[in-house]
């Protein structure tokens, strides 16, 4: 079934300003994006081809980690942060498709997942998919949201699919994981990635890109990155580039400077 949203909209959406939610969209090959978008993210991938090749593996990532918690930990309810906008194989697709059952509570901050609830596809009947409108930040407002659906005295999955970088403090973004993940029971699991620059020019066409006016995106490095698994219990094999965590047939192998990711069991 599918469940009401969670929280309030914020304000009117500026479609003449490019949305990174939307540039993303864009180059994942959905249908969410505006003029505006496309023109950014088309200059982007000018000056840097290997972005939607880059932008496939991190959905390939995902879709690969939510089959796994589902299929092989048995993992029934899944708590997806910073998930953006809808495209194909979203989390409750990729889940229910493996058990119907399958609770999936999504949360962004922005109110333009409120206009496109439609594409994201319905929930089974035995399971339930439903949103909460809040900042990551504020892990309060995302857990009292996700209890309306949730049920927090059974393992959950907590989903963060590079989305971190868009906070720009190492310290915020590292607390944000550990106050959410220390609000989960033991028996949940940490499913998390992280984009870090394929090479030089990569990372000056970001940059080029956070000076634009855009929402900033910062990469860092894996040796970083790492610690947001710190006192969790990696699966194999452990924290990879993307390509790297359980290759499948349509698993992509752009290069292995590519985001990294990781799934853990939390103790």
């Amino acid at each position: 079934m599918n469940e009401p949203f969670s929280g309030t909209t914020r304000g009117e959406i500026d479609t003449s300003v490019p949305h990174s939610a939307r540039v993303w969209n864009y180059w994942l090959g959905g249908k969410d994006y505006h003029p505006a978008d496309q023109a950014a993210g088309d200059a982007y991938r000018e000056r840097y081809p290997d972005i939607e090749p880059f932008a496939k593996e991190s959905r390939a990532f995902l879709i690969r980690t939510v089959r796994y918690l589902a299929r092989e930990a048995g993992i029934r309810q899944f708590l997806d942060v910073g998930a953006g906008l809808p495209t194909s194989n979203n989390t409750h697709e990729v889940a229910q498709r493996i058990a119907a059952d399958c609770r999936v509570v999504y949360v962004d901050h922005d109110p333009l997942v409120l206009l496109h609830v439609g594409a994201m596809g319905l929930s089974t009947h035995e399971g339930a998919m439903a949103y909460v409108l809040a900042d990551m930040r504020d892990t309060d407002a995302v857990i009292d949201g996700a209890l309306k659906t949730l049920d927090l005295t059974r393992p959950v999955a907590l989903v963060i699919s590079d989305v971190l970088g868009h906070i720009v403090d190492w310290d915020d973004a590292l607390g944000l994981v550990r106050r959410l993940v220390g609000r989960l029971p033991s028996g949940s699991y940490l499913a998390l990635s992280h984009s870090t620059a394929a090479d030089e020019k990569h990372r000056a066409v970001q940059e080029e890109y956070n000076n634009s006016g855009a929402i900033p995106y910062i990469f860092r490095e894996p040796e970083q990155t790492k610690a947001f698994f710190d006192g969790l219990q990696l699966v194999e094999p452990g924290f990879v580039s993307w390509p790297n965590w359980r290759p499948d047939g349509n698993t992509g192998r752009l290069t292995e400077r590519a985001g990294w990711g990781g799934v853990a069991r939390i103790p």
